[in-house]
């Protein structure tokens, strides 16, 4: 039969289930090879750039994966920038997409959606950051983020209230003697215990009922061993007809308030709904916090969606932190402007006139957008990865084109591209072996310091 030779983009959680459930479903299929690539130079993408230090229990899929590259067939290849745009990791080793794909049978996109949603009334700048560079400051991603000035700011506000926001929120609001034994690394612990945060606000633009958070997220908040919440209007809270059980649920949980009760702590935080910003001063001489405005809204019945009641108000803060999701790469090959990730059907590459791309998939948030848990993740992969098995075995299906380049027929099995087998030859690209040391090492000097790793 001939060869299956499949180059993943992207080396994360549905890079590697959709690895993992192929070379599962066929045991016995020795012209089958799997080679990941990732820009950075560790597996694992938000497995370990964007799960909360705190969330160890999230992290065990890794015992998978590493399972996945027990196999003869798989590979990883790390520190490659795939792709024909700008670089994103200045010392990654760039990669032309045309490379891929005169090497390779089959192509699949799990490059997720890593840029941050921004808004349009909070331009980015030293008193507005976005929640993305606070989760890549405390997980040490390679870029390196800037550690955002704690010792100096006492109000926080964060805009949007889904689980990430909740996430950064709780990070700043627990003390770091119970943070210290998870993998936060220890410039981290340093910045924290310096904090002098005292109230975390979580803005949202419509109400409880609407709220993207989970109730995991929120019992946490709920449960926080130094810090209260700032009991919410009864009205707010008041029931509703035809509440799903998750919605009442979580007004329950908020009608409950806090463990701790309303001031007898020194932190605080709240659930701010039906709020929207508007804009942001910044700091003057005479007024050393930001101002924060926003409009009040509600949510419009006929849509669902939040609409302005014509009222405002404004609020003194040291910090917003953006938290609105996040979107694929515009610049990318098969992006969708209007869906903001890349564009499919069942897990196939489609045109911008509505054909399949020959042989070419994405899986994850690069064809779904940024929703979901990691087992949304994992259904999502295993889907794509039955298509890419159906087609590898029946054919593309009718009217299958070919788009940019002109997928491999015999390629030769094992090979990466030529590009990367020079940089591998040169130390420059990182394999799954490698990353097993470093993760070892990373391991024991976390048990000298007792916690996961450092």
């Amino acid at each position: 039969m001939k060869p299956l030779k499949l180059a993943v983009v992207g080396g994360g959680p549905s890079a590697f289930y959709v690895a993992s459930r192929i070379l599962r479903l066929l045991p016995d299929s020795q012209n089958l090879r799997v080679h990941l690539f990732d820009r950075l130079w560790a597996p694992h993408g938000l497995v370990r750039y964007g799960v909360a230090p705190d969330h160890p229990e999230v992290k065990n899929c890794t015992h998978k994966f590493d399972q996945t590259a027990n196999d003869s067939r798989f590979k990883f290849f790390g520190n490659v920038d795939v792709g024909d745009t700008a670089q994103t990791i200045p010392h990654a080793v760039q990669l032309p997409l045309s490379s891929i794909f005169k090497n390779y049978t089959h192509v699949l996109f799990a490059t997720g959606c890593t840029l941050p949603t921004l808004h349009a009334a909070l331009p980015p700048s030293e008193h507005c950051v976005s929640a993305l560079s606070l989760v890549h400051w405390y997980t040490q991603h390679p870029n390196t983020p800037v550690p955002p000035p704690l010792d100096r700011i006492s109000h926080v506000s964060l805009i949007g209230n889904g689980n990430v926001s909740l996430d950064v929120a709780r990070m700043l609001l627990t003390n770091v003697d119970v943070l210290a034994k998870f993998d936060v690394p220890e410039s981290v612990l340093e910045v924290l215990s310096r904090s002098t945060v005292k109230h975390v606000s979580i803005f949202g633009r419509r109400g409880p009922l609407e709220a993207a958070f989970t109730m995991k997220e929120l019992r946490e908040m709920i449960n926080l061993p130094e810090a209260s919440m700032v009991p919410l209007d009864p009205e707010i809270l008041a029931p509703h007809p035809s509440l799903t059980r998750q919605q009442t649920r979580v007004l329950q949980l908020l009608q409950r308030g806090s463990k701790n009760a309303p001031g007898t702590t020194a932190k605080t935080w709240s659930l701010d709904f039906f709020r929207s910003p508007i804009g942001l001063v910044p700091p003057t001489p005479t007024s050393p916090a930001s101002q924060l405005s926003l409009a009040h809204t509600m949510v419009d019945p006929a849509t669902q969606k939040a609409v302005p009641t014509g009222e405002s108000s404004t609020i003194a803060t040291d910090l917003v932190i953006t938290s609105l999701g996040f979107h694929g790469e515009p610049t990318v090959q098969f992006y969708d402007p209007g869906l903001r990730h890349l564009r499919t059907l069942e897990g196939r590459i489609v045109t911008t006139h509505g054909n399949v791309v020959r042989n070419t998939y994405a899986s994850g948030w690069a064809a779904t957008g940024a929703r979901g848990v990691l087992a949304t993740t994992m259904i999502n992969a295993y889907g794509v990865a039955d298509t890419i098995i159906a087609d590898w075995k029946g054919g593309a299906p009718d009217g299958a084109v070919e788009e940019a380049f002109a997928l491999a027929a015999n390629p030769s099995l094992d090979k990466p591209p030529r590009e990367v087998q020079k940089a591998l030859s040169e130390g420059l690209v990182t394999q799954y072996d490698d990353w097993r040391t470093i993760a070892a090492a990373e391991v024991a000097r976390g048990q000298e310091l007792g916690k996961a790793r450092e």
